[in-house]
């Protein structure tokens, strides 16, 4: 065999040593752990989803909609906050949650939120507070950019 040997990995004689559990007389060497960086934490209350808009409006996605326990009948009031369409159970609302579970964006409000048919939306509900919002990816990416600079290629774009 010509191929070199590989030198074996020795610990440390400076890393502390504890006793193993059931094996008396036996030393137990622990390992280092990786750890992730801190960050804010997670928020767990929240449930995401990806949804594209019709060409009438529509948006569905049935993990949010579940999450929320929304059922056909349900009453929502949609308003639109800083290019962001938010959704509400509100027995006062003026429009009815349909059959199949999915969410009419009027055209007034996609209007003035800058989105389309064939938009890709991020949805974010808050069953805590019966609550739905929807994203247009042009914010998402606004919102990102914001925080991590990402070079840009030649033409401006990234």
């Amino acid at each position: 065999m010509t191929a070199p040997l590989i030198a074996p990995v020795i610990p440390s004689s400076n890393v502390p040593r504890r006793r193993g559990p059931g094996a008396p007389g036996r030393t137990v060497t622990p390992l280092p752990l990786a750890s992730p960086p801190e960050g804010p934490p997670a928020p767990c209350d929240l449930v995401y989803g990806v949804g594209r808009i019709d060409a009438s409006g529509r948006v569905a996605d049935r993990a949010i909609t579940g999450a929320l326990d929304w059922r056909t009948g349900d009453r929502l009031t949609l308003t639109a906050d800083a290019g962001v369409v938010i959704v509400r159970r509100d027995p006062r609302g003026m429009v009815t949650l349909p059959a199949r579970a999915y969410i009419v964006i009027p055209a007034a409000l996609r209007r003035r939120c800058g989105l389309h048919a064939g938009d890709l939306v991020l949805l974010a509900a808050a069953p805590g507070e019966d609550t739905l919002a929807a994203y247009p990816f042009a914010v998402v990416e606004q919102a990102i950019r914001a925080h991590v600079p990402f070079p840009r290629s030649e033409g401006g774009r990234p």
